[in-house]
């Protein structure tokens, strides 16, 4: 019995560490990737268009129509970031 409580025990604190593993790695990829929208949105409005991504961050301008889903020509850091979190 104790023996069992004590796996239990150990696979929680596995669960709750992979959980703030995988936190601290969301949080950072967010942090980067805002990090890199602002390095290209080369007027600082707070819009990335797809000529801006296209030098910049190829990945988003290669699947800019995916992201750009209400047609608008930009796309915010919100928009990249929520979709890299899918």
């Amino acid at each position: 019995m104790h023996i069992s409580f004590l796996k239990v025990f150990l696979i929680a604190g596995f669960g709750l560490v992979f959980s703030s593993i995988a936190i601290a790695n969301e949080d950072s990829r967010k942090q980067e990737i805002a990090k890199r929208f602002a390095a290209c949105d080369k007027n600082h409005d707070d819009k990335l268009t797809k000529e801006e991504a296209k030098g910049c961050m190829p990945r988003i301008y290669e699947h800019f129509s995916y992201l750009d889903t209400d047609g608008k020509g930009y796309v915010t850091v919100a928009q990249i970031q929520a979709a890299a979190s899918r």
